[in-house]
């Protein structure tokens, strides 16, 4: 895959990722914003019930104390009017006509029998009587009026209808005096909204008061504070103009977690789906990322492996076209020192391969590491013999600074040598002048450390994060100047993890670098 179809492909899948968190989030905020709306329709729809009611009981408890107090009426005055309407259909030979009388006397009460404050307070008896009558008759003449009718409807009574309607104005036109503490109780408020909101699936805690011209009442909940932004309000108690100076004012204090509450599965429903494809591409993402860098690593690998099989393949091959030179066949000594060329490059060869391979078996935990009790000190004397050579032929020098007074560690021999032979060899290779290496020891508690220090070309930040990765390398221009597959310090890691250790690098670019191993004593 090229670098060009990578990005595109990251920018896509990122694109794709943002556009669906965006629209689960308006998804969740539209349904919010949904639940708000029906919580305020419900919320409103409750207080115009408790509105309604609360006037319709003060009213209901006037009106029916009026129907009791016949005896307690004062006439006042009283005025009778009449209607009268005759209509003649020539063409059906029928006479409709209708009278109608209405009665109206007005009384006063005592104000006393209400407890208005005042000193009386209009009513009205309504009295109606009405007539309808259909005649037959042939002539339009006023006989006709004397026949016998074909329909007659008589209706006579109290217009109750008209009496409360006259009376619910003056009512109120009267009651708007009256303290609005002494017109309804807290109590009443509490239990009609309890019920109301209760009704309407509203089942929170809530507190209410009533303000007069935004001044508090003496109806109030005990809890109540008063915010225009989070208080829902009615006009209560209106007066004969269909004005009010009240209003009831309701607040919820976990509104916003009951909101929540009626769609907090489907809420969390969709974040947990978000996460999880959130997650799996970042997964994805990652991988392809590890992939990429996976494959750039083993190019370089291979490209390393092609380049130091190469240089003992050339050398095998100019050895083997040598011996057979009729002049040299015949000179052991020159036969022997090339054969001895072919020896040693296979050889390297072979301990090439071995590297691959047994980094591979470590991984799939084929390796069978038997492990005994050994001096550390001993197998580092051993692994500077390995070496010592290569250091004296580049003048360079090995010290030991063994501070450690117990050293007996449970290892494997032969692993743990090539650990420290590996070290060795890395700090040899990546010291640009004669390598000047020290190695220390020394006892922290029950754990001893070894620590190899150098005063090589050392590492940037980046490569001392991932040194110990497989196939890692860091570049330097041309990654062929240093000989190596990244196998070595993946080795190293795996066998100090096997051994219940632990490794550690410190290095600055230009100054060298240390390593550290911390292993378990034994006693």
């Amino acid at each position: 895959m090229s670098k060009k179809v990578f990005v595109l492909l990251i920018i896509l899948m990122s694109l794709s990722l943002i556009g669906i968190i965006f629209v689960q989030a308006y998804f969740i905020s539209g349904a919010v914003e949904n639940e708000k709306d029906r919580f305020r329709f419900n919320v409103n729809k409750a207080l115009s019930y408790v509105s309604n009611t609360i006037e319709q009981e003060e009213f209901d408890t006037y009106f029916e104390s009026l129907q009791s107090l016949d005896n307690e009426k004062i006439k006042d005055t009283a005025a009778i009017s009449e209607l009268f309407i005759y209509r003649r259909n020539n063409s059906t030979k029928e006479t409709f006509i209708y009278n109608s009388n209405v009665l109206e006397e007005n009384y006063k009460l005592s104000s006393s029998l209400f407890d208005i404050g005042l000193d009386s307070l209009n009513i009205k008896d309504i009295i109606a009587n009405s007539e309808m009558q259909v005649i037959k008759g042939n002539d339009n003449t006023d006989k006709d009026l004397t026949r016998a009718p074909i329909l007659n409807m008589v209706n006579s009574g109290r217009l109750k209808d008209a009496e409360r309607s006259y009376f619910y104005k003056n009512l109120r036109a009267f009651t708007k005096t009256i303290p609005v503490h002494k017109r309804v109780s807290k109590d009443d408020i509490s239990k009609l909204l309890s019920m109301k909101l209760k009704e309407n699936n509203i089942d929170i805690d809530f507190e209410f008061a009533i303000y007069s011209r935004d001044l508090a009442t003496k109806v109030y909940s005990d809890g109540f504070e008063k915010d225009d932004k989070l208080t829902f309000s009615i006009p209560v108690f209106y007066d004969e103009n269909n004005r009010s100076n009240y209003k009831l004012l309701v607040n919820f204090p976990n509104d916003h977690r009951f909101i929540l509450s009626s769609i907090i599965g489907m809420i969390l429903l969709s974040v947990v789906f978000t996460l999880i494809i959130i997650l799996a591409y970042s997964s994805a993402l990652f991988q392809l990322v590890k992939q990429r860098k996976i494959a750039q690593i083993k190019t370089d690998f291979i490209n390393n492996m092609t380049h130091e099989f190469k240089t003992p393949i050339a050398t095998i091959n100019l050895a083997l076209d040598a011996i057979k030179n009729p002049k040299i066949i015949d000179d052991k000594t020159k036969v022997i020192r090339y054969l001895n060329m072919i020896k040693e490059e296979n050889k390297r060869m072979h301990a090439q391969v071995e590297n691959v391979l047994r980094i591979s078996k470590l991984e799939r935990n084929e390796l069978n590491i038997s492990k005994e009790r050994v001096e550390l000190h001993d197998l580092i004397e051993d692994a500077i013999t390995h070496v010592e050579l290569l250091v004296e032929d580049r003048q360079g020098y090995i010290k030991t600074h063994f501070d450690a007074e117990k050293s007996s560690v449970l290892a494997n021999e032969t692993h743990f040598t090539n650990v420290i032979v590996n070290i060795l060899d890395n700090a040899i290779k990546y010291s640009p002048e004669a390598p000047k290496i020290d190695v220390f020891t020394e006892n922290a508690g029950t754990n001893i450390l070894l620590k190899i220090q150098d005063q090589g070309s050392g590492m940037s930040k980046t490569a001392v994060k991932r040194v110990f990765e497989k196939f890692y390398r860091e570049h330097t221009g041309n990654i062929h100047n240093v000989k190596g597959h990244g196998l070595g310090l993946a080795y190293v890691k795996r066998i100090v993890d096997d051994h219940q250790g632990f490794i550690s690098v410190e290095s600055e670019k230009g100054k060298g670098s240390v390593f550290t191993i911390k292993l378990p004593l034994i006693s």
